[in-house]
């Protein structure tokens, strides 16, 4: 294998001074044709010179050898210089490049009309905490009806959205129960006359010496035993619905109704109705729901990290995009004591007052809180953009060149943004038209 190599190492290297000697002989031909070709040229040269311009042919014959030689070698050197300056040999300065500032932006007249300057001040700024919300029924006024005894609904006098004063009969249920309580309530009243009558009796007889006081005493509990009795049936019938004045009146004619009376315990309207006629309802279930709308509550979640910032009577301006964005001023009536664990939030409130009934519980709604005001340096929300997820405001640095810089900037609040970084007070700043500008500076760096 490695004679193989040597070998032809050794043929490489044989044709390589094959090829150079016959380059060389091809070279020296082309050298001398050239020569050959450049003296005959300086031949014709001098000899039309002679016939023609013979005082110039004759001193060009009168100059020394070394002029002669330097005008053979004139046109080489000339061709030499051409070639190095082709080749930029002799450009010693380096090339100038303009630069453009990508935060610089230049304005022209057109532009110029668009942009108003203002300067970065120090002054009152009230921050907004901007809050997700909805419009809720005002407990207060809010009341969930059942009925008092189980039954089955007989009647339904009531329907939702109907409007209802307190004590008006919403529904009838017929029940057994109710029957039963009447009945006990009325043979607990005979059971408490004949304990009284006889009661009576033994006082007269004791005093007659008929009886034993021990007998007296034996009839004078059992006369309050039973009057006790009769006064929890009472109760028990109020506690099922009837009004005193009906229990008085069954214990006056002694006819058992069956029907039990839904009222309605609050003035308002009825918002929800949860039974149907025939239907067998219980003490614990909620048949109607009747509220008061002219007074509702606007309820938000503040995150944790900002309920420092709320205060009840802070001032508040609910917004309603269900009705055209309608502003709604109040305060803060309520601000929870506690964090939700689940959502880490703390529920805020306000009453808005509805008398025309324009807003609907369930409309979502946005509520902006007004912080106390304190002393920050201050721009315009107009003056800010948001560029490569960073604000950034325009500097003047003269009349028609601006420069954008980066800033740290607070929540909004008034229209206005605080200063965290970036500019200092008393810096010139495009207050408006800071949108144009940005348009302007990309466009100017993409050559346009």
């Amino acid at each position: 294998m490695k004679k193989k190599f040597i070998l032809g190492m050794n043929v490489i290297q044989s044709w390589y001074v094959q090829y150079m000697s016959i380059a060389k002989v091809y070279t020296r031909k082309w050298a001398t044709d050239v020569i050959g070709a450049q003296n005959n040229m300086y031949t014709l040269t001098h000899d039309w010179f002679t016939s023609h311009v013979p005082s110039i042919a004759k001193q060009y014959d009168k100059a020394p050898q070394w002029t002669q030689k330097g005008l053979f070698y004139l046109p080489w050197f000339c061709l030499f210089l051409i070639i190095l300056n082709y080749f930029n040999v002799f450009d010693r300065k380096p090339s100038v490049k303009l630069v453009q500032d990508p935060n610089i932006v230049i304005l022209n007249k057109d532009l110029r009309s668009m942009i108003t300057d203002g300067r970065v001040y120090s002054g009152s700024f009230v921050e907004e905490l901007r809050a997700s919300g909805r419009i809720d029924f005002n407990e207060l006024f809010l009341s969930r009806i059942g009925a008092n005894v189980t039954g089955r609904v007989s009647d339904i006098l009531a329907i939702p959205g109907q409007a209802v004063k307190q004590g008006d009969i919403l529904a009838k249920i017929t029940s057994t129960e109710l029957t039963q309580s009447q009945l006990s309530y009325l043979k607990a009243k005979s059971a408490s006359q004949l304990a009284d009558q006889a009661a009576n009796r033994a006082r007269i007889l004791y005093k007659e010496d008929v009886i034993a006081l021990a007998e007296l005493q034996r009839r004078e509990a059992e006369a309050n035993s039973a009057k006790a009795e009769y006064r929890a049936t009472n109760d028990q019938l109020r506690v099922q619905g009837m009004d005193q004045r009906s229990i008085d009146r069954l214990a006056k004619s002694g006819v058992i109704e069956s029907i039990n009376n839904v009222i309605a315990t609050i003035p308002g309207q009825i918002v929800e109705r949860k039974i149907n006629k025939g239907q067998v309802v219980q003490p614990a279930d909620a048949l109607f729901t009747v509220a008061d709308l002219t007074t509702l509550w606007a309820i938000a979640e503040i995150p944790e990290s900002n309920a420092y910032l709320i205060r009840k009577g802070q001032k508040v301006t609910l917004i309603i995009p269900a009705l055209r964005n309608t502003e709604v001023e109040g305060v803060v009536a309520h601000v929870d004591s506690i964090v939700n664990p689940q959502t880490r939030t703390v529920i805020v409130r306000m009453e808005i007052s509805n008398k025309e009934g324009h807003i609907k519980p369930g409309m979502l709604a946005t509520m902006l809180i007004e912080s106390q005001p304190i002393e920050r340096l201050l721009v315009p929300v107009s003056a800010v953009i948001r560029e490569d997820n960073h604000d950034h405001v325009f500097i003047r640095e003269d009349d028609n060149t601006y420069r954008m810089v980066a800033v740290k900037l607070g929540p909004e609040g008034k229209g206005y943004r605080p200063v965290l970084s970036g500019v200092k007070e008393g810096q010139d700043i495009a207050v408006n038209g800071a949108y144009h500008l940005n348009t302007e500076r990309k466009r100017q760096l993409n050559g346009g």
